[in-house]
């Protein structure tokens, strides 16, 4: 089959080959209703913009893709932290370190883990890596543009996916959605085991700690969308959470303490009302470690002490957990498993589409540490 060219969008689209190009490079440049042809008619003749590659024989370019809209964080993630967050290891939160030492609440966290196995699964197979990220939400350029230039692409979670022709992409090349729930698009899906690391954490709990009084904390209302990370995960996670809890009798109409998202103006305050009414469970269960270091943060500043007066988990498994005190109990998914997966099930296809979505789930294992007042340390 002929390949599609922006002169056959351009002539069903009754519009110039400029126009075509301007959609995808400048889309807020056209208009509205006339990007929204253009993008129509290119979906429909599965029509993708490329600088080169896929001009080459056979439209191969042995080279997979990687975007993400968040692939670097340059401070921890809380608005109303980051002015005060020390540029220093959890460890020693209040003691500067000497030399230029990395910050480990910013590197390396989930996505960075991923990154390392696609980037080692391309190199075992001898192919190139491409990583693209989004500067705007509706930056269909960086997309379309990366994906005319590989012969399969891994995307990371982002609420801002769903802004972008992803849909007219799965026609064209393989994709692979990572930590993406819901199977929009004949795709890859690839996921940890949220339900079973959940089942891990209450049944921690409960047996081993016998709280009978617990909460999450986590954007699970789209509010991780305006970031872009996590959102599928983290819902999946608080969903298996009140599963649990009503399968062990214990009350769930209060599972949801605190909601709010990294860049929420009002961060945390739902966990700071709770602190200052002395409503606080037994335990707090967040849906990421990242979150987990900001509810630790707050707890110590408002003088609960973890786990004295109150546990915390976390969820993911980065280095920072381990490197805090106290130690972060935690769920750890397999993040450069992950990356590898992805690019193994790129590589299978050579190229092709999938017809239908396909889904594949990582295990993860519970890391008791202490946080949750045990001394185990892994």
């Amino acid at each position: 089959m002929a390949r599609v060219t922006v002169y056959d969008v351009a002539e069903k689209a009754g519009v110039s080959t400029a126009t075509v190009s301007f959609a995808f490079r400048h889309p807020d440049k056209v208009k509205d209703d006339t990007k929204a042809k253009v993008l129509r008619v290119a979906e429909e003749l599965g029509y993708v913009p490329s600088g080169n590659a896929r001009s080459l024989a056979k439209g191969r370019t042995g080279t997979l893709g990687m975007y993400a809209f968040d692939m670097l964080l340059e401070r921890p993630q809380g608005s109303n932290l980051e002015d005060d967050w020390p540029d220093v290891s959890p460890r020693s939160i209040d003691e500067p370190l000497d030399g230029d030492e990395p910050n480990v609440l910013v590197y390396p966290l989930y996505v960075d883990e991923v990154l390392r196995g696609f980037e080692l699964e391309c190199w075992k197979s001898g192919k190139g890596i491409l990583m693209g990220a989004a500067s705007e939400r509706d930056d269909h350029r960086s997309v379309t543009d990366i994906a005319g230039r590989v012969d399969g692409l891994a995307l990371m979670p982002s609420g801002y996916n769903d802004a972008l022709p992803l849909s007219m992409l799965a026609k064209t090349i393989p994709l692979v959605m990572v930590g993406v729930g819901d199977e929009k698009l004949p795709a890859a899906y690839l996921q940890c085991d949220n339900a079973s690391g959940m089942r891990q954490i209450v049944d921690h709990l409960v047996e081993v700690h016998h709280i009978n009084d617990m909460a999450f904390v986590g954007g699970v209302n789209g509010g991780a969308c305006a970031r872009g990370t996590d959102a599928d995960d983290v819902v999946s996670r608080y969903d298996a959470f009140k599963k649990y809890l009503e399968e062990r009798g214990l009350d769930s109409k209060g599972a949801l303490l605190d909601d709010s998202f990294a860049t929420s103006d009002e961060y945390m305050v739902g966990l700071c009302e709770a602190i200052g009414s002395g409503r606080l469970p037994q335990a707090l269960v967040c849906g990421t470690d990242q979150t987990a270091f900001g509810v630790i943060r707050l707890l110590e500043e408002a003088g609960v002490r973890v786990p004295d007066d109150v546990i915390v988990t976390g969820f993911d498994g980065i280095l920072a957990g381990r490197l805090m005190e106290p130690q972060l109990t935690t769920v750890r998914q397999p993040m450069e498993d992950m990356g590898r997966e992805a690019a193994r099930m790129l590589l299978s296809r050579n190229g092709e589409p999938w017809e239908k979505a396909e889904r594949r789930v990582l295990p993860v294992r519970l890391i008791v540490r202490g946080s949750c007042g045990c001394n185990q340390k892994i």
